[in-house]
Formats: structure tokens, C-alpha cells, sequence
């Protein structure tokens, strides 16, 4: 293809004249491969956007974002940016400053990613902006270990039916701690697991605990807490906790009450018993004097009819004394005294006295009296010291009411026979 060229003439008049090198316009088309057609770049871009950056603490980055126009036209600007992050509004300069003071005071933290979003306007034109974002990571070459906090001191003291209760906490470092786990010298169960931070450590050592071998009557309780983050990095909390020995109030308030129950049926038999007793010895005794009063008025007879004028009288004077003599083996025969009935009685009679004084010295005070154990094992004691001392006195079954035996007990004939007498 040869090249052409045109003509052109100017619509003027002929006194107007031009220059033939100034009105001719070469038309010819190049062939040639050098000839490139320049193309005009009008949609708004950032040239240089780096979408990912990464900073270590206590260091400033200042990274000047660039746009295919003309940077005066344009304005840069920030949203909900996070803390340490400032762009130069005319330059679009971004100046990133990760002090320290902010991850300590935790508004920045190690390992997270934070969007920046940002934004650049043209100033004449709104609608010609865009708007993009930029993820920040801060990291600490410092390195910085996590550990364990309990919410209490290492060492704590509980008694034995009670309760603990505390918060197994975190001060994370460069890495948290992901896991926890326990274990303590004595196989116990918490209420709750403890498998992370924030976890509460709930125990409430039982009665019987301590055992009567243990050294001042409590046992120490070994915790430890041992967590680990994800590369296995471990740091162990010790709690050591000291559990007394303590009472079981439910539990013995009913061993108590059993005991005092088993000495009132043990008393009630005892009455029983007394009463049989005593009413052996009151018939006995009631039959000698029937047999005393025979002899006596046998004896006084005789003297009366030895007084009398005739011989008959005389005579029955005579024999009637020894009519009371004959009455006194048979009283022995018929009814002997009952010395070993009197003295069980009296052997029985004291030992409910005892027994009643043991039950009024040894009432308990209030619900939850700290003497309780002392009270009811010197029931206990007392109650089989009394047993094995009455053991060959034969029991009676009770056969009255307690009212009645209480009332016979109490009955002042029968007071006044057992009473001590003055010498």
C-alpha cells in the first residue's frame, strides 16, 4: 500500500491566500511496527496497595499509597481504624506506630489481624473515590509466657462439710493458654471440670475425709493446674488446701438421740424390775410382821393368864409363851427375809438415779453443740459400764406404761423406804 496525499483548500476568498506547507496534511498510514496508540488512564486505582501487613511491637511504618491522578485533587481518609493508625489526608501517607503501651493496656493484641479500611475522593468529584482495606497483624519479638492465676492464695483452709469455690484464671502472653488440666495428690471430683481459663474450681471435702491417722487431724490437699498453649508450652499453678476435721451435725445429732433413746428403754426396764422387787420385799416383809405380831400377842397372853385366879388360866398362861416361840422358826420357814431382793433393789434404784442424771448432765445446746462427740460417747460408756455392772440381776419385761412406772418410782412410800437415814 503507497501513501496518498490531499489537497485542501481553504473556503475563503481568493484574497485570502495560504501556504501550501501549512493547508497539505499527510494522510499516508505507517506500517511500521514502532507505532503504538497511547491510551488515557482515567479510572481511580491505587498503584502500590499492599493488602497484607505485618509489625512488630514498639515499630512505625510509614507507607505512602499512590494513585494514578493527581494527588492534589484527591483527599485520603480512615474508618473504624484501630488504634496506632493515622493516613495524611493530602499525601495519603499511612503512618502505622504499635506502642507498646497499647498491647499492654489491651486495646491492641499479639496474633490478630485488624482491618484498616480507608478510602481516597476526589475533591471536585465525589462520586470519583474508592474506597479498599488493608489487614494488619502485629507480632512481639519479645517473648512473653502465659500463666495461671487462681483466684486465691496458694494456700487455703476449709473444713470437712463445707464448701470452695474460686476462678481458675489466665495472664495471657504471646501465646494463651488453650487447655488446662488437674490433678492433686488425693483422688477427689470437683463439681465442674476444669478444662480451660475462666473455669471455676468447685469442691466440698466430705465428712470422714481426714481420717484419725492424719497429723492434727486435717489433710493437705495437693492442686495443681497445669495448662498449655498450642505448642505445648505449660505453666502449673499450686493450690494447697488444708481440710479439718469436722463434725457431722445431721449425723451425729441422730447418734445421739439413738443413745438416749436406748438408755430411757434401758431405764424403763430397770423401773420394771424395781417394781417387782420392791413388791417382793414389801410381801415379804408384811408376812414377818404378821407372825411377829402373833408371837407377841402369844406372849402377852401368857402373861395375862398367868395372872388370872384358876388353874386353867393358868395353865394356858403357861403354854401360850411357848406358842410364840414355836412361831418364830416357822416364820423363817414360811417367809425368810429377802436380803438379796433388797439389795438389788436398792443396787436398781440407784442406777436409774444415775442413769436420769446422766440424761439431764448431758442435754445437748442448741443444734450444733461443739461437745456433742464428748456427750454422747460418756452416754454410750456409761450406759455399758451400767449394763455389765447389773449383769446378773434378772430384767423384767416392761409390762406398764413409763407413766406408771414413773409414778410407782416416784411414789414417796417407796422414797422413803430407799432413803439414806441419818446416823
Amino acid at each position: 500500500m503507497t501513501g496518498f496525499s490531499l489537497e485542501l483548500q481553504a473556503q475563503v476568498p481568493d484574497s485570502l491566500k495560504l501556504k501550501s506547507d501549512t493547508a497539505r496534511v499527510d494522510t499516508s498510514i505507517r506500517t511500521d511496527s514502532s507505532f503504538t496508540i497511547q491510551q488515557v488512564d482515567t479510572v481511580l486505582r491505587i498503584r502500590n496497595l499492599n493488602p497484607y501487613i505485618t509489625l512488630s511491637t514498639d515499630s512505625t511504618l510509614d507507607y505512602e499509597l499512590m494513585i494514578n491522578k493527581d494527588v492534589s485533587k484527591y483527599y485520603w481518609f480512615l474508618r473504624n481504624s484501630p488504634p496506632g493508625v493515622q493516613i495524611n489526608r493530602k499525601t495519603g501517607i499511612l503512618h502505622l506506630k504499635a506502642e507498646k503501651a497499647l498491647f499492654l493496656n489491651g486495646r491492641l493484641k499479639y496474633d490478630q489481624e485488624y482491618k484498616i479500611n480507608l478510602g481516597v475522593q476526589n475533591l471536585d468529584n465525589p462520586s470519583d473515590k474508592i474506597d479498599t482495606s488493608i489487614t494488619v497483624m502485629f507480632y512481639n519479638t519479645e517473648i512473653i509466657p502465659s500463666k495461671i492465676k487462681p483466684a486465691v492464695n496458694n494456700i487455703l483452709y476449709v473444713d470437712e462439710g463445707d464448701s470452695i469455690n474460686f476462678k481458675i484464671q489466665c495472664e495471657d502472653g504471646n501465646f494463651p493458654i488453650d487447655k488446662i488440666i488437674m490433678t492433686s495428690n488425693y483422688p477427689i471430683k470437683p463439681l465442674t471440670p476444669i478444662t480451660k481459663c475462666g473455669d471455676d474450681f468447685k469442691w466440698s471435702p466430705p465428712f470422714g475425709f481426714v481420717k484419725s491417722t492424719d497429723k492434727d487431724k486435717q489433710r493437705a490437699v495437693i492442686l495443681n493446674f497445669i495448662g498449655s498453649n498450642k505448642f505445648n508450652v505449660r505453666d502449673t499453678a499450686v493450690v494447697q488446701i488444708f481440710v479439718k476435721e469436722n463434725i457431722n451435725y445431721p449425723q451425729k445429732v441422730l447418734e445421739y438421740e439413738e443413745i438416749r433413746r436406748n438408755i430411757r428403754n434401758y431405764s424403763n426396764q430397770l423401773k420394771a424390775t424395781f417394781m417387782t422387787l420392791d413388791k417382793k420385799v414389801r410381801s415379804t416383809k408384811g408376812t414377818r410382821n404378821s407372825f411377829d405380831l402373833t408371837s407377841a400377842a402369844s406372849s402377852l397372853g401368857g402373861t395375862v393368864f398367868s395372872s388370872l385366879p384358876t388353874d386353867g388360866q393358868k395353865t394356858a398362861g403357861k403354854i401360850l409363851p411357848s406358842v410364840g416361840v414355836a412361831m418364830v422358826p416357822v416364820k423363817e420357814s414360811v417367809a425368810p427375809n429377802k436380803t438379796a431382793e433388797q439389795n438389788s433393789a436398792t443396787l436398781v434404784r440407784n442406777s436409774i438415779k444415775r442413769l436420769e442424771y446422766l440424761l439431764q448432765n448431758n442435754t445437748l445446746v442448741g443444734d450444733k453443740d461443739p461437745e456433742i462427740l464428748t456427750k454422747t460417747q460418756k452416754l454410750r460408756d456409761e450406759l455399758k459400764a451400767m449394763q455389765v455392772a447389773l449383769i446378773e440381776v434378772p430384767l423384767v419385761e416392761v409390762g406398764d406404761s413409763p407413766e406408771e412406772l414413773d409414778k410407782y418410782f416416784n411414789n414417796k412410800k417407796v422414797n422413803k423406804k430407799y432413803r439414806m437415814k441419818k446416823s
